[in-house]
Formats: C-alpha cells, structure tokens, sequence
C-alpha cells in the first residue's frame, strides 16, 4: 500500500490544491447511456440528439 500511495502522491497531493470533481460530467455521460439504451431504433436521429441537449439544463462547472 506504501508503493501505492508514493506513487500517486503527486496525484493526491493535487486534490488539496485544485479540488476539481468530475462527478456531474459523469453522471451526465451516464445519462446519455441510458438514453441511448432507451433509444434503440428512433426513426429520426435529430431527436434523439435533441433529447441528449435537454437532458441536463444547467451547466457544468468547476467544484470544490
């Protein structure tokens, strides 16, 4: 577990600096799985992109 830490020491050091989390984009990128899953066989491919624009109205941003 050493080994493990003193190689991501960088890495987990960083998060105290910059707290930067990247869980919304994940969660939005899950949404659009599960839209896609939901959408198998649309007639009409501007709808479904349509329906991945609306899935999430507010905006990303930055939190820590």
């Amino acid at each position: 577990m050493v080994e493990t830490l003193r190689t991501h020491r960088a890495g987990l050091l960083a998060w105290y600096d910059h707290p930067i989390s990247i869980g919304p984009l994940e969660g939005t990128n899950n949404k659009i799985k599960l839209l896609q899953h939901r959408a198998y066989g649309y007639r009409n491919k501007e709808h479904f992109h349509l329906r991945i624009l609306t899935l999430h109205h507010t905006r990303h941003r930055l939190t820590g």
